[in-house]
């Protein structure tokens, strides 16, 4: 038994807990997955760490996340949008352009590819894009750092645009919500095991890429919407063990010169993540008016992150919050099944074009995509 590599991990893991802790106290959004990022950065700097996370672990990871993902979907709540889904649509594709658009933008950089760049900036789906982005060709670690840094910007600057500008009363009384019946873990966990079974050996099969994270999370949201989830819930637990393994995965593969490399990316990231945060914005007019919703519903219902900051403002403020959640959910599947195909897209697009390989400094250790089907 290597009790060298079982005291590595255990160190890790209780870093990552002490530091998820009270990250989860003061409300940071997918705490364990930033807080897994941090410390797993830190460990592969000082080399006293594992060198990476096993791929068995890391397509788990993937499945225990798409299926909650796919508990999101609610029948009342998309039945919510009723003719109303083109508009949001519309929206949701609208949104999908401004990010790669910003991501080909970041992509002019020397050092980091359009595909990753295009990754980086998609808004919606932060976790699992992290989760996914080195089996689709991108550099995991520029995605999990951009991915967090616009929901965090998202997420701290609400409070902020609701008071200034909206000028919300957040002292309304939260509507009541429906509770539904969930399924005992002693069910959910054996019915999550199947969908990840199945969802990733059908995923292969078709040639579906991330297969790991978007076979599950299709057959999940099938059930959610046929009804015969049965109330599938994912225990936190699993959550955060599949956030903190995706943290691990991507911050693990940093260098010292990959670290320096990211840091130079920052300002042109949050440029464009203040832009696509201006441009949604506008979207959300258009979408209170031909809706009928208030501005400020709009504005939630198209924000380009923060998707749990988003439902409580909702809440406090007395909005329509089962419209909003119904108008997140389409945004976060379409970005996530979107992506796959944005990445064949800029791949050929790069191969046609002649466009260079990423530099190596950012992907020496983590441009080689992982095959779902290994």
């Amino acid at each position: 038994m290597n009790w060298r590599l079982i005291l590595n991990w255990t160190t890790l893991l209780a870093a990552t807990v002490a530091v998820t802790v009270p990250l989860t106290l003061i409300g940071v959004p997918s705490a364990a997955l930033f807080a897994a990022l941090v410390v797993g950065i830190a460990w592969a700097l000082i080399a006293a760490g594992p060198r990476g996370v096993p791929r068995k672990l890391g397509v788990t990871a993937q499945g225990v996340l798409g299926v909650y993902i796919g508990t999101m979907v609610q029948q009342d709540a998309v039945a919510t949008l009723r003719g109303d889904w083109g508009i949001v649509l519309a929206v949701a594709v609208a949104t999908l352009g401004l990010s790669i658009v910003a991501g080909a933008l970041l992509g002019l950089r020397r050092d980091v590819t359009p595909l990753t760049g295009s990754l980086a900036l998609v808004a919606g789906g932060a976790s699992g894009l992290v989760a996914i982005a080195r089996e689709l060709g991108g550099d995991d670690r520029v995605v999990a750092v951009v991915q967090y840094l616009r929901v965090g910007l998202v997420t701290a600057s609400m409070p902020v645009v609701v008071t200034l500008i909206y000028h919300a009363d957040r002292s309304q009384a939260a509507p009541q919500v429906t509770e539904n019946h969930s399924l005992p873990w002693y069910f959910s966990i054996p019915l999550m095991m199947a969908l990840i079974v199945v969802g990733s050996i059908g995923g292969r099969l078709i040639r579906l890429p991330g297969a790991g994270l978007l076979g599950p999370l299709a057959l999940t949201v099938v059930l959610e919407l046929s009804g015969l989830s049965f109330g599938l819930s994912v225990p936190l637990l699993l959550v955060q063990a599949g956030y903190m393994l995706i943290g691990w995965q991507a911050g693990l593969a940093f260098t010292r010169e990959s670290l320096r490399s990211v840091g130079r990316l920052l300002p042109a990231a949050v440029a464009l993540i203040v832009v696509i945060g201006v441009a949604t914005a506008g979207l959300g007019i258009l979408l209170s008016r031909v809706t009928g919703l208030t501005l400020l519903e709009g504005y939630l219902a198209t924000s380009p992150g923060g998707v749990y900051a988003v439902l409580a403002t909702a809440a406090e403020t007395g909005s329509n919050v089962t419209f909003i959640i119904a108008a997140q959910v389409v945004r976060i599947l379409l970005m996530l099944f979107a992506a796959p195909l944005l990445a064949r897209a800029v791949v050929w697009a790069g191969r046609r074009f002649g466009r260079r390989d990423q530099s190596p400094a950012i992907t020496a250790d983590s441009s080689e995509p992982i095959r779902v089907a290994d």
